[in-house]
């Protein structure tokens, strides 16, 4: 196999994994911690834990924030409902905030 066959089959296959993120409907919500410190929640990703935590550390490195992945959704402290939308679009998922 050629280095041109090859370059042209991965960029099929990573062309298969974007169409996989924009099938993703990821939900976006604020909840009310400790002391009234607020939370944003993202919720829906069906991908491998290693690639929400990937995430998670991208998003929260772009809002200023810290987080963390439990139970295959990502918690970034702080309201970020304005921020993270479009982060995510960018990223290929469809959200619903």
């Amino acid at each position: 196999m050629s280095e041109d066959e090859l370059d042209d089959l991965l960029d099929e296959l990573d062309s298969q994994g974007d169409l996989e993120t924009s099938q993703q409907l990821l939900t976006l919500r604020t909840e009310s911690r400790r002391y009234d410190k607020p939370v944003t929640i993202i919720e829906g990703f069906d991908l491998p834990d290693s690639e929400v935590e990937s995430i998670a550390s991208d998003l929260k490195s772009s809002v200023g924030a810290g987080g963390t992945v439990e139970d295959g959704r990502i918690e970034i402290q702080g309201d970020h409902r304005d921020r993270l939308p479009e982060l995510l679009r960018d990223r290929g998922f469809d959200v619903r905030a």
